[in-house]
């Protein structure tokens, strides 16, 4: 762990104790910056952007989320208390963290990947704590439309965000295996009861999984090259690599093996250096992974995204921007997205970057890129224009 940042556990958040990094603690801070990890990762993943937030004045506040590393209190049996993973609860658990540090607001709440909806939806519920929001990786499509119209009939749908496509249907998953490469969509893959074992115990061993499996999302595997889908229908969504639209009859283990990286791109990897990757690679077999799926399971059900629906046609209307990699297929995995973010979901967005030689893990493949665009967002948040 880098100089300056202290490890530390916060007991008695939301039924949790809480695992969290911090800097930025030694001084009287200007603000409080929280940033939340997505998949498969830790409060580890923001080691590289921490200190230069730390440096500007900001009291930084990075945990592991329910279902992650050394934060204790959550269920990970499958056929556990799933509910607790829902996303109103995870809010829950930030305001509750947020709280504890002796913080009454946030001067940035910071989400990557599925970091983002959680960090979205504490903008959106608690702008009174939560003064700024940036999205990264994952858009933020809006709240559910608001019930106008006719009523769905469909018993298989989930919530659908407005202006985003979302694979939800029986007829589409249907439409998938039916190609003529048999696919399937990662998160309903991640939802079921095999993905644990499939990743937990996996013939690579899980060092050589997450090796492989961070290496196909990042800018470093040479076929990241994302565009704008056209839709949400079978074929288009089969363009996307095969850690979204998986095949129909592999594993993630699986799907991710055929992309290992190298030995020698190993050795010359600097942004994940083994030693690093160690370090998830130690949580994840100790934790194993069905806490995290949990929160898919959450996201692609209906009756678990149900409170949802009480927010339905509100906006984000606290100072927002969005970040990216370049070669990170995230922007563009919900078709309509991205576009929807920008012109209804949040009023206040002040800028979208894609940053030029980052995948997926953008915050560790380019850190000082991220650092200065973050920095940059907190200044004119709370400057005006620089």
């Amino acid at each position: 762990m880098p100089t300056g940042i202290r490890s530390r556990r916060v007991g008695n958040i939301n039924g949790l104790a809480m695992h969290v990094l911090e800097a930025g603690f030694e001084q009287q801070a200007k603000g409080c910056v929280l940033l939340l990890h997505g998949f498969p990762e830790l409060a580890y993943s923001w080691r590289k952007v921490m200190l230069p937030l730390a440096q500007a004045g900001y009291h930084v506040i990075a945990p592991d989320q329910r279902g992650y590393g050394r934060t204790e209190g959550w269920d990970g049996a499958y056929d556990g208390d799933v509910a607790s993973f829902r996303l109103f609860n995870l809010v829950q658990d930030a305001l509750a963290l947020v709280l504890a540090m002796g913080w009454r607001e946030v001067a940035a709440v910071v989400g990557h990947d599925f970091g983002s909806p959680v960090a979205a939806w504490c903008a959106l519920a608690r702008p009174d704590v939560f003064k700024s929001v940036a999205l990264m990786s994952a858009p933020f499509a809006g709240a559910p439309t608001l019930p106008f119209g006719h009523a769905s009939i469909d018993p298989d749908a989930t919530a659908v965000p407005h202006g985003a496509a979302t694979p939800h249907s029986t007829d589409l998953h249907a439409e998938l295996a039916a190609l003529a490469r048999p696919r399937k969509h990662y998160q309903w893959y991640y939802s079921g009861s095999e993905a644990d074992g499939n990743m937990r115990y996996t013939p690579l061993g899980i060092h050589t999984f997450l090796r492989a499996y961070y290496h196909h999302k990042s800018a470093d595997w040479p076929h990241n090259k994302p565009f704008k889908l056209t839709g949400a229908t079978a074929l288009a969504l089969a363009k996307m690599p095969t850690y979204y639209l998986m095949d129909l009859h592999e594993g993630m283990s699986e799907t991710v093996a055929h992309e290992m990286p190298s030995a020698a791109h190993i050795a010359q990897c600097q942004w994940l250096p083994d030693d690093e990757l160690a370090v998830y690679s130690a949580a994840f077999s100790h934790t194993g992974f069905q806490g995290a799926l949990n929160w898919y399971r959450c996201a692609t059900s209906e009756v678990l995204n149900a409170d949802l629906k009480l927010f339905a046609g509100r906006s984000i209307d606290v100072p927002s921007c969005f970040i990216a990699g370049q070669s990170d297929w995230g922007v563009y995995q919900k078709p309509g997205a991205f576009e929807a973010m920008q012109k209804t979901a949040c009023t206040g967005m002040t800028a979208c970057h894609l940053v030029e030689g980052a995948g997926h893990w953008v915050q560790q493949e380019q850190p000082q890129a991220v650092s200065h665009l973050l920095l940059e967002f907190l200044q004119e948040k709370n400057t005006g224009p620089i």
